[in-house]
């Protein structure tokens, strides 16, 4: 089933008002090759835009049958994905096709639909049924290029965590032993040796804090905290890690989910809410006291986003 959408804002309901999820953006893309720097993840990267000179769409090389890929990381009931095409007449995606696949390659993949005219700058919609899968494959035939501005992949499934959210975030903290910045702490490494280059480092003051943004709201299943391995794990005795939306005090007045009590050299610990999951876009991490130093080597959030109900309109 194949729709061409007006978009009132960024869809996620159809015919009516539907709870849905976009698991697209934490996937990882691939796509059968890439030119002028127009990688597969330009095509998750949220933006909307059609301009292909902005910088936001994928493109692969002319060749034969070019494909692009997205895992999604776990396997989802997909409701639908929603393509948007380039302003390059050129970059046509006339008879593009979206293919389902499982993690077993033996299992035979599931074609949601076909585009037989795709105009330019604009968003089609293709439903999948809720057919299970982990891959979403788009396809064109023949000697083509292949370029995607966005695409987004729906589930109703929007209560499955998703694995570490913050990777995606900005960090900030109370100050900075330079260079050990805040986002080393969200650089997606365990690394636990501070001459890694990959652990934040407040200096010595009271109540250091740090803040990771995850750019919308989150409910927080888990937090993953490494400890620093190369010396000194007792500085995060004590640490207390809290979840909202305010920014209050830099954050650390929203509610407390949890306190570390120890994590061994070079350890990552997973802590869950002492009161259950919590909602919040701001998780930090304060270390009550005076002369305090706050190092953290890896923070991981675990959670999926709160949907809100949006009405589409479509010319269908």
């Amino acid at each position: 089933c194949v729709h061409s959408f007006m978009f009132l804002m960024e869809v996620s309901a159809y015919n009516g008002s539907i709870r849905m999820l976009n698991v697209a953006g934490n996937g990882i893309a691939d796509q059968s090759s890439t030119i002028w720097n127009s990688s597969a993840q330009n095509a998750i990267d949220g933006k909307r835009m059609t301009e292909f000179n902005l910088g936001s769409c994928s493109l692969t090389d002319m060749e034969s049958d070019p494909w692009w890929k997205v895992d999604l990381g776990n396997t989802f009931k997909i409701h639908s994905v929603i393509i948007t095409s380039s302003n390059m007449i050129e970059y046509s995606l006339d008879g593009i096709e979206v293919w389902i696949n499982k993690p077993d390659p033996n299992e035979n993949s599931i074609r949601c639909g076909r585009i037989h005219q795709f105009p330019v700058s604009r968003s089609w919609y293709v439903s999948c049924d809720n057919k299970r899968g982990r891959f979403v494959t788009l396809r064109l035939y023949g000697n083509r290029n292949l370029s995607l501005c966005e695409v987004k992949v729906y589930t109703t499934e929007y209560d499955y965590p998703q694995p570490n959210v913050a990777v995606k975030g900005q960090a900030v903290q109370s100050s900075t032993l330079y260079p050990a910045a805040a986002n080393r702490a969200i650089d997606g490494r365990r690394d636990t040796y501070y001459t890694e280059s990959s652990c934040s480092h407040t200096q010595e003051e009271t109540a250091p804090w740090w803040r990771v943004d995850l750019g919308q709201i989150f409910v927080v299943s888990t937090i993953k905290v490494t400890n620093r391995g190369d010396c000194c794990p007792e500085r995060l005795d004590g640490a207390q890690i809290h979840i909202g939306n305010s920014l209050q005090n830099n954050g650390n007045n929203n509610p407390r989910c949890a306190t570390i009590t120890h994590i061994p050299l070079g350890d990552t610990f997973s802590f869950t809410c002492e009161s259950g999951k919590m909602t919040g876009r701001y998780v930090n991490l304060v270390l009550p006291g005076d002369k305090k130093i706050l190092t953290l080597c890896e923070v991981e959030v675990d959670g999926y986003a709160v949907v809100l109900d949006v009405r589409g309109s479509g010319d269908f």
